[in-house]
């Protein structure tokens, strides 16, 4: 009878082991569109597979300089090394609280000595263990375990989306560099201009042919233009000085030579919303920060039922050296132990409601997080058929605003137009210009924005 009791008390402990208390976790329901409102024109959707990673999705710019930057983020950046330190920090977590699952056991000695001739009492030589178990009958440390692991997968998920913003803000910092490279070019060829154009006007001055307004407007245009090079120079630093610092380099210790700004700006296929939910790394951190919290209040509740120790020790002790570690001096003990709490107060009802409000929290907190990443690609795609539209738009206002500087030059090299005309279209063709080049910016910050929104690149196949 007493091998039935026992066999019987091992399963009913085996099956209470088996359960966990809480609710067990289900992702909650999120509202996905069919399509995206802005994936129109030329627009078309992709179908992103899990198979294709978000790779080096900056390769599709053709620029190797950029090739080269991106592949030392990985290696240098300190917000990476930082973000992947917080990634192991909470992986080691996890086996910290699944040790919990085992017994521990503990092993000491002793050793007794008497010196001198008063006789005093003598302590026996010893070696014992102690081992201890909390089998998991409710559950608690497995759901603790649960939560931890969600976190590891969260943690790694905040670490793919700063790899992303990382790659994403190099990438823009990098296209804006280029176009003060391109800025300062247009420039520096309008400086040479002007400073023909005031040749032209001091020797018509000289000659008693020309007016002494006309000289010195010539002479405020170029030291205006100057002005804004020395301008677009700073700008340029700064963004050289950033580009370091997100590869890992001390500024001082890095330079980009100027280049010549191609700006190609490539069509981004928008992909599926559906998959959005699960490509984008923030959108991933959240669902994962759910169940959490989730089996966070499995935790809580198993704090209602009582808490069942087995404890044991084995040894020996011996006043005789020479006897010691012998049967005859050997001993054992096993006892086990029930706890429970029977007042509280009200804290562990407390505990259960804050376990629950922190899950509704990070409920909302999840589908905001889509909310947001909708937008953003909404926005991103807005952004690019509108700059698309606008570069043709500007293309055509920089090209009429050349043919009426050219007009107007001639017509104050015959003398039928004053010289303030010159000037006046020469502005307007070095400001469309201008807005050019910010356009043809736009759409590659655009295309980098939309790329991040959507949580990197993929391999499309129609």
């Amino acid at each position: 009878m007493k091998r039935i009791s026992r066999v019987t008390v091992l399963a009913i402990l085996a099956l209470l082991a088996a359960c966990a208390v809480g609710p067990d976790y289900k992702r909650p329901p999120v509202e996905t569109p069919k399509a995206y409102k802005e994936a129109y024109g030329v627009w078309r959707q992709a179908k992103p597979q899990a198979a294709f990673g978000r790779g080096a999705w900056w390769k599709i710019y053709k620029d190797p300089i950029l090739d080269g930057l991106e592949r030392q983020v990985d290696l240098s950046n300190q917000n990476l090394k930082a973000a992947d330190a917080a990634y192991r920090e909470s992986d080691a977590a996890v086996g910290e609280t699944r040790a919990a699952l085992f017994p521990a056991v503990t092993l000491d000695s002793s050793v007794g000595r008497m010196q001198g001739t008063m006789p005093r009492p003598m302590q026996p030589d010893s070696l014992y263990g102690t081992a201890s178990w909390v089998p998991d009958l409710w559950g608690r440390i497995r759901r603790n375990v649960e939560s931890a692991s969600a976190k590891v997968q969260a943690s790694a998920d905040d670490l793919a989306s700063a790899r992303l913003s990382m790659q994403a803000m190099l990438a823009t910092n990098y296209f804006d560099l280029r176009a003060q490279d391109e800025l300062r070019r247009l420039l520096n060829a309008e400086a040479e201009a002007d400073r023909k154009n005031l040749q032209i006007v001091k020797h018509q001055y000289d000659t008693g042919t020309g007016d002494a307004a006309d000289v010195l407007a010539a002479q405020m245009q170029l030291e205006n233009i100057e002005a804004q090079a020395v301008n677009a120079g700073n700008r340029r630093a700064r963004l050289e000085h950033a580009i370091a610092v997100l590869i890992g380099k001390p500024p001082t210790e890095f330079s980009l030579p100027p280049q010549k700004y191609v700006g190609y700006a490539p069509d981004i296929p928008p992909g599926l919303p559906s998959a959005l939910l699960e490509r984008r790394p923030d959108i991933a951190a959240a669902e994962r920060e759910m169940a959490a919290a989730n089996a966070q209040i499995g935790v809580a509740t198993a704090a209602w039922f009582p808490d069942f120790t087995l404890s044991a020790s084995a040894g020996y002790a011996s006043m005789a050296l020479g006897k010691f570690m012998q049967a005859a001096d050997s001993f054992w003990a096993v006892w086990p132990s029930l706890a429970e709490t029977v007042f509280d107060a009200g804290a562990r009802e407390a505990r259960i409601a804050q376990a629950r409000a922190g899950y509704d929290r990070s409920v909302a907190m999840y589908r905001q997080t889509v909310l947001t990443a909708f937008q953003q690609v909404e926005d991103s795609l807005a952004a690019q058929h509108i700059l698309m539209e606008q570069r043709k738009t500007q293309e055509a206002s920089a090209l009429h605003a050349h043919e009426a500087e050219q007009l107007a030059y001639r017509r104050y090299m015959n003398g039928v137009a004053p010289y303030n005309n010159v000037l006046t279209a020469k502005a307007v063709a070095l400001k469309d210009d201008q807005k050019l080049l910010m356009v043809r910016e736009a759409r590659l910050d655009a295309s980098i924005a939309l790329i991040e929104a959507l949580g990197g690149g993929w391999k499309a196949h129609n």
